[in-house]
């Protein structure tokens, strides 16, 4: 996960819900409160990704291939990497914090599933991908740290046990990116995808960062029912290239 991208689409999410302009026209410094609670959101997901990769190198009783042994340490160098533009841009102050990004860089979907994916342990994952929505160019960052929070959301709020599923087509609204889990639809789940604002404290920060960063990119997000149990959330992306 590169994690420059990710704290820009963040940023850029915030600008996006919280247009206020200070008398001089300028955008107005974002909440602060809000950004440390948004970074310490941020910071759960390569904290307890890299428990989980040093985990799995210090098991004894698990074989490691070469092949394997490379994977984690490259997914262990892209966390570390996330955790130092967070801490970077978090001690450079609330005003540093608001500074514009550059262009956010597209990329094609395969490999920001492949990243995504590899977040779940193997014997509770399920990924599929079309062709052509494989292929597809999406603004990279914005769309890793959205699919990052919702598999994250999955692992943390659904059963211990259950599948966990990330599927990506390609239909007439759009690109689709599914993340499914063994849950259930409640009231807290629901409000957290109406709320306008995030809540105090941490409860649904996670779903409504997602909500910040699909809409600056022209999407929606919507919530199923899966039969006979589970729970989908859909991200619906505007195409960005024909060949989609």
């Amino acid at each position: 996960m590169r994690g420059r991208h990710g704290l820009r689409g963040l940023l850029r999410g915030f600008r996006r819900a919280h247009p206020k302009r200070g008398e001089d026209g300028a955008s107005a410094p974002t909440d602060p409160e809000l950004l440390l609670r948004v970074l310490c959101h941020e910071f759960r997901t390569p904290v307890s990704t890299l428990t989980s990769l040093t985990r799995a190198l210090a098991d004894d009783r698990r074989e490691l291939t070469g092949a394997d042994r490379r994977e984690i340490t490259r997914l262990a160098r892209d966390q570390a990497v996330h955790l130092q533009a967070l801490l970077r841009h978090a001690t450079a102050g609330t005003r540093a914090l608001v500074v514009p990004g550059a262009p956010e860089e597209a990329a094609p979907l395969a490999g920001i599933l492949r990243e995504v994916a590899a977040l779940v342990p193997a014997h509770r994952r399920r990924a599929r991908a079309t062709r052509r929505a494989a292929a597809c160019p999406v603004p990279a960052g914005r769309t890793r740290q959205v699919l990052v929070n919702l598999v994250e959301n999955a692992l943390r709020h659904g059963p211990a046990d259950g599948q966990i599923g990330l599927y990506a087509s390609v239909r007439r609204t759009g690109l689709s990116l599914l993340v499914t889990d063994e849950g259930r639809v409640d009231g807290a789940l629901l409000e957290a995808l109406r709320r306008p604002e995030p809540a105090a404290g941490m409860s649904g920060l996670g779903l409504w960062i997602v909500r910040q960063l699909v809409a600056a990119d022209g999407g929606t997000v919507h919530v199923h029912r899966l039969r006979p149990r589970g729970v989908a959330l859909e991200v619906r992306l505007p195409v960005l290239s024909p060949a989609c």
